[in-house]
């Protein structure tokens, strides 16, 4: 139907006088929304036993219950307020992976029991494979966080809130065995250890609940994983065990989510994770082919077994289970344990010397060197070389001479060099084997050239 050019003209004014009454209206103030809370990745364990789920989080932010948003004092004013305390320290942190434990909902009368608490979690961690044998390359440290209130917010209920140092709380995201804590609080009390490679939070409950932060390191902090766990349930120990494996043995999560199908990609990068079966990794000489058909501390054989790094078809893992799928058992699996020993040697120097090796030395100076105690799997070995032979009558030696090595005094440089292999037969890559091997050289003589650390 047409309009007459009348009733357009009629139409134009009244759009024009509404428009007009619109532009002289004064502008109302918006306030900006607020930038949105940052969140990072964590993991966490629904039911003791069971098998991982991971989501986002917040990473610092007030503790929210769903009924109820409680802030975190600051810190009290206590003579231990951030004491830092000494549970396993084995050497030096610049040649140790250090593991700083804090814990939260304790007052002032109550860090003995934290103390008592962080001696027992990492009793618990130690008695598992390969961490026990290798803790000789593990400094722990305890740092004192004094909470106003005794216990954490949801805990026994959703709606019990506490008054906390690091702000620790169940029913994070809305789960309730998840256990989150305000990262940046969490760093304040860790940076005062020495060192601080790794972070457990150990929080006063004994309500089963814990979880995993990664990829912290991104976030500007100076570590990357966090695991936070309730301190008197027996079962939360297993969380921190698995969560330090991610960090350390760069090992992926081996459960499966439904909902993920097939994967219809390439080979991973995962070391306990592939697309090959026995037969292909076999003839490609990939991942852990060295350990097919061996039998497995975690019962069975190692294989490939569908289903790994959440997708439950078109990916395999080494075992039919392992602590990296599901929390009711306590064993890594074969590939499992050497990726761990892996990262151990990765992150620390089993060997070391207070005799610099960046000078050189005289024919009757005495070089000492100390290694790690390493027991159980780990089969450490010192070796002697004088200008790269071996000099078989001082293996096993701490305390040397030169001279005694047979270095000549004939005016010219000679090296003297101490390795220390790791023999274990938990180890079968050759790449692997080179990480697990140390060596520290020194020049003997005046020539000026400098000795030199090899790793």
């Amino acid at each position: 139907m047409r309009t007459s050019r009348a009733a357009a003209i009629s139409v134009g004014v009244a759009l024009t006088a509404i428009m007009g009454a619109v532009l002289a209206t004064p502008a109302v103030a918006v306030d900006p929304e607020p930038a949105p809370e940052p969140r990072v990745a964590v993991e966490y364990f629904p039911q003791p036993g069971g098998e991982g789920r991971r989501t986002e989080v917040p990473l610092t932010t007030e503790t929210e219950t769903g009924r109820a948003t409680v802030r975190s004092a600051s810190p009290s004013a206590s003579t231990t307020d951030g004491e830092v305390g000494e549970l396993a320290v084995t050497g030096p942190s610049a040649d140790r992976l250090d593991v700083v434990i804090v814990g939260d909902g304790y007052t002032a009368g109550q860090q003995d029991a934290f103390h008592t608490a962080a001696a027992a979690k990492w009793a618990d961690i130690t008695g598992i494979e390969p961490y026990a044998s290798y803790q000789g390359l593990m400094n722990v440290w305890t740092v004192d966080a004094v909470s106003a209130e005794s216990g954490i917010t949801g805990d026994p209920t959703a709606d019990a809130t506490k008054d906390t140092a690091l702000g620790s709380y169940f029913w994070c995201s809305e789960t309730e065995r998840l256990i989150c804590a305000d990262i940046d609080k969490v760093a304040s009390y860790a940076t005062k250890a020495p060192e601080a490679d790794l972070v457990v939070v150990v929080s006063n409950s004994a309500k089963y609940g814990g979880a995993g932060y990664s990829g912290l390191e991104a976030e500007g902090y100076m570590f990357d994983g966090v695991s936070t766990l309730s301190s008197d349930n027996a079962q939360s120990s297993m969380i921190a065990a698995h969560e330090i494996a991610h960090s350390v043995g760069l090992l992926a999560d081996e459960y499966t989510y439904d909902s993920y199908g097939t994967w219809t990609g390439g080979e991973l990068p995962d070391i306990n994770s592939s697309v090959l079966t026995a037969e292909q990794m076999a003839a490609n000489q990939s991942k852990w082919y060295r350990w097919l058909g061996e039998s497995d501390p975690t019962g069975g054989t190692v294989g490939t077994y569908e289903g790994s790094s959440y997708y439950p078809f078109g990916i395999y893992r080494p075992t039919s289970n392992s602590i990296m799928r599901a929390l009711n058992i306590s064993e890594f699996n074969l590939p499992g344990r050497e990726a761990m020993i892996a990262g151990f040697y990765r992150e620390a120097n089993a060997l070391s010397s207070e005799v610099a090796t960046d000078s050189a030395i005289l024919r009757t100076s005495r070089i000492k060197v100390s290694r790690a105690e390493l027991t159980g799997l780990a089969a450490p070995e010192l070796r002697w070389y004088v200008d790269g032979r071996p000099v078989k009558r001082a293996q096993g030696l701490s305390s040397v001479v030169p001279a005694a090595l047979g270095v000549p005094a004939d005016g010219r440089t000679h090296t003297v060099t101490v390795a220390s292999v790791d023999r274990t037969a938990s180890v079968r890559d050759p790449e692997v084997r080179a990480e697990a091997t140390e060596k520290l050289t020194w020049t003997v003589g005046a020539s000026g050239r400098k000795g030199h650390k090899q790793h």
